[in-house]
């Protein structure tokens, strides 16, 4: 499988990478198939990302994928921001293989998530987040031990 040159910088050296103590906006997304995890925080200033930092357990694909779209996103507008498509972040990585798609979607994923945690604790509706549902998060809390 070859990886672009800027897979592997963003993979090697990830930018935004670590957590923001006060974060204005918290989104998780993980891919239990895959295992990849990825967690993005947000401060945020007159709907403006002033701030993102990421944390992602997960191959060299989603590593490179959030830290090619915090880097989109830093200093843009929270509109801007959910305007980002996982095609946008494969396309600034000049591109993923096919097999590693999906981590640029959950890169979107991740941004989607945040934005709506903002908007619920902000009381506030955003075009882009329009029929969004968030991950339920069932698939992470249940001890899969026993019978439902």
């Amino acid at each position: 499988m070859m990886y672009s040159e800027k897979v592997m910088d963003h993979f090697t050296n990830p930018r935004n990478v670590g957590e923001i103590a006060d974060a204005d906006a918290i989104g998780q997304v993980g891919n239990p198939k895959c295992g990849d995890i990825m967690k993005m925080y947000f401060k945020i200033e007159n709907d403006v990302i002033v701030d993102v930092k990421f944390k992602t357990f997960g191959c060299g694909s989603a590593i490179a994928s959030s830290s090619m779209a915090t880097e989109l996103i830093k200093g843009k507008t929270i509109d801007e921001a959910l305007a980002l498509s996982n095609r946008a972040v494969a396309d600034a990585l000049d591109g993923l293989p096919p097999a590693k798609m999906h981590c640029s979607v959950l890169a979107e994923e991740a941004i989607k998530s945040a934005m709506f945690d903002f908007a619920q604790r902000h009381k506030r509706d955003f075009e882009g987040l329009k029929g969004y549902q968030p991950p339920t998060g069932d698939e992470d809390h249940h001890d899969h031990g026993e019978e439902e």
